[in-house]
């Protein structure tokens, strides 16, 4: 609960306390806190290429989000510190949730719905309730619900506990990248060197981190025939 509730209530409040890139920019460090992170557990080793792996991929993230510039003013302190926290909060919940590999991903259901009603409780002390106007944005509120806001909890839970968690970090800022990508095909956005040079940096990276993943099934192979 700590962790999904708390990611969202830091990442909203950053963004309402600071310019949108630069806050995002510092709250997608959890991915590289996750890869050096992923050190202290048990059974798990720290190396190089894991590092440059997620590198790389702040690199082709900070190629995204900065097309317009970016600026850090110290009068955005509050933002820039709670979007810190975001990143160390999402991480933390990640790497503890590895430690608890034997808890049935079910148990998100009950972690969803808490974080739900203390969301309504936040939204209605601290918001302004603006309602959808209509049924396409009835349409996307359930969609956000359902996919991103639902069944990624669910594939993350099961990811970080069953998967290599290296490089599920590294591979992770593929998220900007895609949403990016979205936006170039259905006309939102425009084709540039900057989202080449991104795919490029997050693609790469994401190889380098699964050096030990790609090579061991090659022997695999090898070892078969």
């Amino acid at each position: 609960m700590g962790g999904l509730f708390g990611y969202h209530f830091l990442y909203f409040t950053a963004l309402r306390n600071a310019p949108a890139v630069e806050a995002g920019l510092i709250a997608y460090l959890w991915p590289l806190l996750i890869v050096v992170g992923s050190a202290l557990l048990p059974g798990e080793r720290l190396r190089w290429y894991h590092v440059v792996g997620a590198l790389a991929g702040l690199c082709g993230t900070i190629v995204i989000v900065s097309r317009n510039g970016v600026s850090f003013d110290q009068s955005y302190a509050l933002g820039y510190g709670t979007a810190l926290l975001c990143a160390f909060t999402w991480s933390g919940y990640s790497l503890l949730t590895r430690r608890f590999d034997r808890v049935s991903t079910d148990v998100v259901t009950g972690f969803c719905l808490a974080t739900s009603l203390l969301s309504l409780v936040c939204h209605l002390a601290l918001e302004e309730t603006v309602w959808p106007a209509s049924g396409s944005e009835w349409l996307a509120v359930v969609g956000l619900g359902l996919l991103p806001v639902g069944a990624a909890f669910y594939a993350w839970d099961y990811g970080v506990k069953n998967g290599d968690i290296q490089v599920i970090g590294a591979a992770s800022y593929a998220a900007p990248l895609l949403s990016t990508l979205i936006l170039v095909l259905t006309g939102f956005a425009d084709a540039n060197w900057r989202i080449l040079a991104a795919c490029v940096l997050i693609t790469g990276g994401a190889i380098i981190a699964a050096k030990d993943m790609v090579l061991r099934k090659k022997t695999s192979a090898v070892a078969a025939e």
